[in-house]
């Protein structure tokens, strides 16, 4: 069997119908590129995933070589999960038994929702939890209370439900242990990953020693092996490519210490290929992080359900999901989703307001942590009380004189 081609496809699913008012927070999510394999043996291959489409010149190596030479592949994970989709189906055998023994027919999964406030993240824990999860993931900010985000989720959250808290990877031990402690009191609170600056391996042993929350590393700045030796955490999150994942998983399996996976989000597709590697690594008990639940199309003609916290892994052929081709080209014809014009107003305790010119600069820009660090002087988390709101262009001359400072003040600091 060989590749005779490799469509590239951008597609933009409509974002969940309870995200649609909130276009700034989320017009980004639903920018998906699916690969589509096709072979000499009539087989095509599908494979989904959260990223710019990549150019033609990505994918023209590949042409007119076997998909099995890409097993344990170190590609664009969306491309890795069609070329396994295409050889398990040649094979008619699920992707899993591909790459190594099956140890499990349930994976963990969490929910998932971009940084909300106290309200809208008690409302989606609330939606999580009548969908099945018992796991939910959200990165913290600097300009939400991450205290007050945990009070609302612990009102409505069920019992034995968890909240992952993804602390960005950018504080201080200083600041972030009475975070920790104060949040050790709340029973919701299950998980912190990355809560410290990457490099400071010795912060993070000692945080590990003095709190009894499972802490979980994604950003290893040495290799993963000597994070392990270390002693820096109790557990760690997985992703990048197939190949790496299935290496890693495999060393940590061995080491009888947990793992997660996260690829980076996408549809039914993504979550398929995420559900069949951790079918097979050893100590893959932690979740998986995906970002299905975000989008109200998908191209699969089925959902994978999500029962009281897990899914099963997928036994059909290659990834095990039957693609709609009416449903992906309608999505790839989709217009992109572009935020509305608006400002951030963030209000400190005291009453002061800062503005940024777009709520995308707090949650994407590489340097925000640092920038909100310089303006107040605090790290992340240290400032309780504070909040944040959108405020849309309403075309008042306020609005336009108001946007144009916080523009400015951004170019300046960077």
């Amino acid at each position: 069997m060989k590749i005779t081609d490799i469509e590239i496809i951008p597609i933009y699913p409509r974002i969940a119908a309870r995200n649609a008012a909130y276009t700034a927070r989320f017009h980004d999510m639903n920018h998906l590129t699916v690969f589509k394999v096709h072979t000499d043996a009539g087989v095509v291959g599908y494979g989904e995933f959260r990223c710019t489409a990549p150019s033609r010149a990505y994918v023209e190596p590949l042409i007119g070589r076997s998909p099995f030479d890409f097993i344990n592949n170190t590609l664009n994970p969306g491309l890795g999960g069609a070329l396994y989709d295409a050889m398990g189906k040649y094979l008619d055998v699920p992707a899993y038994k591909l790459m190594g023994q099956k140890v499990r027919d349930g994976v963990s999964v969490a929910a998932w929702t971009r940084t909300a406030s106290p309200e809208l993240f008690a409302a989606e824990v609330q939606r999580a939890a009548a969908e099945g999860y018992t796991i939910f993931k959200m990165h913290t900010c600097a300009y939400y209370d991450v205290i007050e985000q945990t009070q609302a989720a612990q009102k409505v959250a069920p019992p034995d439900f968890k909240i992952h808290y993804d602390f960005n990877s950018n504080r201080t031990l200083a600041a972030v242990l009475p975070i920790i402690r104060e949040l050790e009191q709340y029973p919701v609170v299950g998980y912190i990953e990355d809560p410290m600056t990457a490099h400071d391996l010795d912060g993070w042993r000692r945080l590990r020693e003095q709190t009894r929350l499972p802490i979980i590393m994604h950003k290893t700045p040495v290799g993963h092996l000597q994070e392990l030796l270390f002693g820096v955490a109790d557990s760690y999150m997985l992703g990048g490519s197939i190949g790496e994942t299935l290496t890693l998983g495999t060393a940590y399996g061995r080491a009888n210490t947990q793992v997660s996976v996260q690829f980076g989000g996408g549809g039914t597709l993504a979550k398929a290929l995420t559900l069949h590697v951790m079918a097979v690594l050893p100590t893959a008990t932690g979740h998986s992080v995906n970002l299905d639940d975000q989008y109200e199309e998908d191209i699969a003609t089925e959902r994978i359900p999500v029962i009281e916290g897990f899914s099963p892994v997928p036994d059909g052929p290659g990834l095990g999901v039957e693609v709609d081709e009416e449903t992906l080209a309608r999505v790839a014809a989709n217009e992109p989703t572009v935020p509305p014009k608006h400002i951030g107003v963030i209000r400190l305790p005291n009453g002061r307001e800062l503005h940024t010119p777009s709520f995308s600069h707090w949650v994407s820009h590489p340097e925000a942590g640092r920038w909100f660090s310089e303006l107040t002087g605090h790290e992340e988390g240290s400032i309780r009380g504070i909040t944040m709101e959108l405020w849309e262009d309403d075309g008042s001359v306020e609005f336009a004189r108001t946007h144009a400072r916080a523009a400015g003040q951004v170019a300046a600091d960077h």
